[in-house]
């Protein structure tokens, strides 16, 4: 079972920019491929962006592509989801999930994060 803690959500104006982190523990996660998701009030989860083991191969929802970044740092167990020119409909829990498989990972991974929310202001 693998442990993960997401940190760095907040109330930021749009055009602006948040870092979140998603600490992992428990299994080796270097192995697991990683993702963002996100969830609206009343909207069903989405995916915003995924990184493979190695961090060699990337994926992003057409929404949030050339403004997210996805990243990771294997020895430190921990992966980024850089965000830059928030709109305000970019608000929502932001939740990290690990999966041995990509596309697994891609669609319901096999664990989850509790989610930290960011909110965007107009």
């Amino acid at each position: 079972q693998v442990h993960l803690v997401e940190s760095g959500g907040g109330l930021v104006q749009a055009g602006g920019s948040l870092r979140l982190s998603c600490a992992a523990s428990g299994r080796t996660v270097s192995n697991y491929a990683m993702a963002w998701f996100r969830q609206a009030p009343g909207k069903e989860r989405e995916f915003v962006a995924a990184i493979t083991w190695s961090g060699g191969n990337t994926y992003y929802a057409n929404s949030v592509k050339g403004r997210f970044t996805i990243s990771r740092d294997n020895a430190k167990y921990t992966v980024y989801l850089q965000m830059n020119s928030l709109k305000p409909e970019d608000t929502a829990v932001y939740h990290c999930g690990a999966d041995p498989q990509l596309l697994t990972v891609l669609r319901n991974p096999g664990s989850w994060g509790q989610g930290t929310q960011v909110t965007v202001s107009s």
